[in-house]
């Protein structure tokens, strides 16, 4: 399965924040449900950069005085596309360890947010589907 058609979960996870924006606008947004990730865009809509829940928490633990969104960004974006097969992208936030990776198109813009908990709900259910399959062709019921 590719990753567009998710687009309706990973649209919901979208959250952009403007580079400039203040640490306080990235925390309002980020203490949304469902939101563990945004996406830092650049003025032309492409993104700069991503900021976490993590990477909040550990400013505040720091107690910087002068932070500001684009000193705490993650300008490593490791994202995905909607052309990209979800068993790829589940791979590479195992081996990435990360929970919310941005879905952006080719001209890097931000697309969704694909959430891990998201991709293994859809990949378990590919899997019971498979094997309910198998055993209905096996018990000669068919597909």
């Amino acid at each position: 399965m590719r990753i567009e058609k998710l687009y309706p979960m990973t649209s919901t996870r979208l959250m952009v924040i403007d580079v400039a924006a203040t640490l306080q606008v990235a925390a309002l947004t980020l203490s949304n449900p469902g939101i563990g990730l945004v996406v830092v865009s650049e003025e032309n809509g492409k993104a700069a950069g991503v900021l976490s829940k993590s990477d909040l928490i550990r400013h505040l633990t720091d107690r910087e005085a002068k932070a500001s969104v684009e000193a705490l960004m993650s300008r490593n974006v490791i994202s995905c596309s909607p052309a990209d097969e979800l068993q790829a992208a589940w791979q590479v936030m195992v081996e990435n360890r990360i929970q919310n990776m941005p879905v952006l198109s080719a001209d890097a813009k931000p697309l969704g947010v694909l959430d891990i908990r998201d991709a293994l709900k859809v990949l378990f259910e590919q899997e019971q589907l498979q094997e309910h399959m198998l055993a209905n062709y096996i018990a000669g019921i068919g597909y």
